[in-house]
């Protein structure tokens, strides 16, 4: 599919048009020309939308779907194209299936059944067989199958020699190995955040020390055997300070968080809604503001949606039996924008990501491969509500939020996709 792109403003440092105009001229997947004014050829769409922006393509680095097993909440087709509409050109996809994506063949399911799509689907294999925690999966065949890294979704690995080995073997093929940071025997039974907030409505919390702890050992772990770590949606202050020194001490270690910590508390649970359940959970304004400086100071390396569908089964139930999990692939770019600049923004869903995991960014001039979001940051403050919900399941931490500016959609893989 060809395109030209009329009045779009680049955001590309590595690019030599970054923070300009220009009309982009797109022929078969290739940025053909840009320039100040460009005659729209035959057989090519022209695309005009109010203030448009373009960067390289959006990579959200933790996105579950339902496929395989759990097809009522998301299909993987289906959530690929909301992770288009949502301006995303790549998202890692966790082992959060049944069966759980712990061998080759399921990898090769994954990519197959991402075929054709837009967006690009990258599998987060299992570390352990069947995300038990008990015996390491087949790494090496999986990252030959396509897998980008390995960890047990929102599951702690308890073992620490299992950990340690897992470290060591990933080593002889430059693998990143995740790790949740939690403790399962600090947490206990705790569904929220371990504070005033869940005393005052009598729910069992989740100590910061369950987290702490556990990044504590990792840390550890990492001095000892070398490799690299990458710790998913940390969720407080003491662990930013954590990861900063490990960091500041030469260790291969990276973090996320996921969007909702970053920008809400606790203070959500005031009302029983069990679409703020949420693991981590939400925790106190003190370990935003550290989480959000974290993220400005490059100690948290990106920001994730996090996205979980969950089914109104599961979800829309008492507080303590529902499951957690929010989606957030449509709300990312709206609640990032309101808490960080315009280039921050775009380094924390492209090239900082994908760094890390092994994507190939690009960048915007003539020649290079076109991988775009197509996005206004300036739209004009919205409230989220559930008819802006694209995913199957409507269990969105967001609903009745402010969000800032519109997505447009994508182009990627000769495809222009558009949230209309």
């Amino acid at each position: 599919m060809n395109i030209l792109l009329k009045s779009a403003t680049i955001i590309d440092t590595e690019s030599p048009y970054h923070n300009q105009k220009k009309d982009v001229l797109i022929l078969n997947n290739n940025f053909s020309k840009i320039a100040d004014s460009i005659d729209c050829p035959k057989d090519c769409q022209e695309v005009n939308l109010e203030n448009l922006y373009i960067s390289n393509g959006w990579f959200d680095s933790s996105v579950s779907f339902g496929e395989p097993g759990y097809e009522e909440r998301e299909t993987i087709a289906h959530g690929l194209q909301v992770a288009a509409k949502s301006g995303f050109t790549d998202v890692a996809v966790n082992s959060n299936t049944k069966p759980f994506i712990d061998c080759k063949s399921a990898v090769a399911y994954l990519k197959n059944e991402s075929f054709s799509q837009a967006t690009n689907l990258h599998p987060i294999a299992s570390l352990t067989q069947n995300s038990k925690g008990v015996e390491m999966a087949e790494l090496y065949d999986m990252k030959n199958s396509g897998a980008i890294a390995f960890g047990d979704y929102n599951k702690a690995v308890s073992n620490d020699n299992l950990m340690k080995v897992a470290l060591q073997y990933a080593q002889n093929f430059n693998g990143l190995v995740l790790s949740f940071p939690n403790n399962n025997a600090i947490s206990g039974e705790g569904i929220v955040n371990e504070g005033m907030n869940s005393t005052r409505l009598g729910l069992k919390g989740i100590p910061n020390l369950a987290e702490e702890l556990q990044i504590t050992r990792d840390l550890f772990l990492l001095e000892y055997t070398g490799g690299k770590l990458h710790i998913p949606t940390i969720s407080t202050a003491k662990s930013v300070a954590l990861v900063k020194e490990a960091k500041a001490k030469g260790l291969k270690v990276t973090c996320s968080v996921a969007i909702h910590n970053v920008v809400l508390t606790d203070e959500e649970l005031y009302g029983f809604d069990s679409r703020v359940k949420v693991k981590p959970p939400l925790r106190t304004a003190v370990d935003v503001k550290a989480l959000l400086a974290g993220l400005l100071d490059g100690t948290i390396d990106c920001v994730t949606s996090d996205h979980n569908p969950i089914d109104i089964e599961n979800k829309k139930v008492e507080f303590s039996n529902a499951k957690y999990g929010t989606i957030g692939l449509e709300s990312l770019f709206g609640q990032l924008n309101q808490i960080v600049d315009l280039e921050t923004l775009v380094a924390l869903l492209t090239t900082k990501p994908k760094d890390l995991f092994g994507i190939e960014n690009g960048s915007i001039k003539e020649g290079s491969e076109a991988k775009i979001s197509l996005f206004n940051p300036a739209a004009a403050t919205t409230v989220f509500t559930e008819k802006d919900i694209l995913s199957t399941s409507k269990n969105s931490i967001f609903i009745d939020k402010e969000s800032k500016g519109k997505v447009y959609g994508i182009y990627a893989n000769q495809k222009l996709v558009l949230n209309n």
